[in-house]
């Protein structure tokens, strides 16, 4: 774990001292849980939600999508169950003073239970060779089994608890696993209480004459409500989907993990409206479709894991996480849910308005059910920054910091850097410049020796350089670098935005 833990705080220190993400309003000593995507963050940011909104609405006829407000009529929060049930399940430690979602202290108990299994597994592995068989060992060794079984029985029992509302049991669970405050190894707990996470504000000229509204919590309400509109505006034939990214907030008690938990965050979020009685088969359709997507971008396999719930969000009929293996352990990147006709049918209920189809083929009208899939934009970016910084040791014994980022999302493509800055090379860097950027981001850099500079663009993430020098003037070509083989090509100037547009290009990865 010591080993995580030290990858961890590298990714949290790299992140601000290569320009990617600092705190909010450090000046005043910051803002707890809320970030500024800096310089080079952005234009990763910005790379990610291109390539999530090209899959799931450029390359789909059936798929638009929408930027709703953040602030919505305050029914609509009524309706959707968040002013009812928004609510975390809190737990305090009287020692620390620490406060825990409760929660998530049972679901890390039952994570060590998991990953103890894995361990054995992997000695036995180890010891059997090929002619291990992974299936029946998980099903006939007892300790293998004890530690399943057990992480089973935890989960459900949280599950059935928090299903009803049965805060006395979650803390009974806690008391009796003896889950300790893992800063302090405390184990005086107060009770188990709920916290609303909805931020709330006043809208209007005068106290007298204002409304209490909500800064939406999550995206998908937008969708819901304007589901109609877009359905009559667009034309839409079901299926179709309505895809938004946007800012979402939540008043996260306990925001830890960087930029894994904020309390100002972004979704990527696809809500899918078909025939009732078709959301399974749809369901199935988009979990295979979402985690191909997470695979395209090459972050190996092992890292990713389908986590189905154990306790089920009232609307939903089916649901599962993608789960990516972070820094400190596998976590949810991306929920599917099959919604059912719920949202629909709230909002017809609180709004008086019909939401329905009518569906031509079947003659009919009827309440649309949804599957959707939601992904945290933030969480995508720390899940590509984590996997992506590599220490590395090379041939010669030197190491170097490299970030492995997928070169389709990389913020800078291409740095150009002249080897001295006179014999007019700087002219000839600008010439290629020019060339460059209107297809891709590209950087100039000039200063320090030529290596020092590779070194600096390796830890930046940008997977080329180009390095111009006196042959340049000769022959027009130049040095093309690869940053994560080192590898170098002479190349032609009229040749780098090909090899560097087909390297880069969208279609190449998601058709991979």
């Amino acid at each position: 774990m010591a080993n995580n833990d030290d990858q961890f705080k590298k990714v949290v220190s790299h992140a601000k001292e290569y320009g990617f993400i600092f705190g909010s309003s450090e000046i005043y000593d910051g803002l707890s849980a809320v970030y500024d995507y800096a310089q080079n963050g952005v234009l990763l940011k910005n790379n990610i939600r291109n390539y999530w909104w090209t899959a799931m609405v450029q390359l789909h006829q059936n798929i638009v999508g929408i930027d709703a407000a953040i602030l919505m009529h305050p029914t609509t929060w009524k309706a959707s169950g968040h002013v009812d049930a928004f609510n975390d399940p809190l737990i305090d430690n009287k020692d620390s003073k620490k406060r825990f979602r409760a929660d998530v202290l049972i679901e890390d108990y039952a994570e060590k239970l998991y990953q103890k299994a894995q361990k054995e597994i992997v000695k036995a592995r180890k010891r059997f060779g090929e002619s291990f068989d992974e299936e029946q060992y998980k099903t006939t060794n007892p300790r293998v089994v004890g530690y399943l079984a057990k992480q089973k029985e935890v989960l459900e029992r949280m599950a059935r608890s928090l299903e009803a509302e049965d805060l006395e049991d979650v803390k009974a669970l806690i008391e009796e696993l003896e889950i300790a405050d893992p800063d302090t190894g405390s184990k005086n707990w107060t009770d188990v209480r709920q916290f609303n996470l909805m931020f709330g504000t006043q809208i209007g000229a005068s106290a007298d004459s204002s409304t209490q509204v909500y800064l939406r919590p999550e995206t998908a309400q937008g969708i819901f409500v304007n589901y109609l509109n877009v359905q009559k505006s667009g034309r839409m034939r079901i299926p179709f989907g309505i895809a938004q990214t946007g800012k979402a907030f939540r008043n996260e008690i306990v925001a830890r993990q960087f930029i894994f938990r904020m309390r100002e965050f972004e979704q990527m979020e696809m809500q899918f409206f078909v025939r009732p009685g078709e959301e399974l088969k749809w369901y199935e359709t988009w979990k295979e479709n979402r985690l191909k997507w997470h695979m395209s971008l090459g972050m190996g396999e092992e890292n990713y894991r389908f986590h189905d719930h154990e306790k089920m969000a009232h609307y939903a009929n089916a649901a599962t996480d993608i789960e990516f293996n972070f820094p400190f352990g596998f976590k949810e990147l991306e929920g599917i849910h099959s919604r059912t006709d719920f949202d629909l049918k709230a909002h017809e209920e609180h709004s008086g308005k019909k939401l329905q189809y009518f569906d031509p083929e079947l003659g009919e009208n009827y309440t649309p059910y949804v599957v959707e899939t939601s992904i945290g934009l933030d969480r995508m970016f720390l899940a590509v920054l984590s996997n992506s910084l590599v220490n590395e040791t090379l041939e010669d014994g030197s190491t170097r910091v490299v970030l492995k980022l997928p070169s389709v999302l990389a913020p800078t493509k291409v740095a150009v850097l002249p080897l001295v800055k006179k014999d007019g090379l700087p002219d000839v860097a600008q010439e290629i410049i020019d060339i460059l950027k209107w297809d891709m981001t590209v950087a100039y850099d000039e200063k320090d020796a030529v290596g020092r500079r590779y070194r600096r663009q390796d830890a930046l993430g940008t997977p080329f350089c180009i390095t111009v020098d006196h042959q340049t003037i000769e022959d027009r070509t130049v040095t093309l670098r690869h940053r994560d083989s080192m590898k170098q090509d002479r190349v032609s100037i009229d040749e780098v935005s090909a090899i560097i547009g087909k390297e880069i290009a969208i279609k190449n990865w998601l058709t991979a």
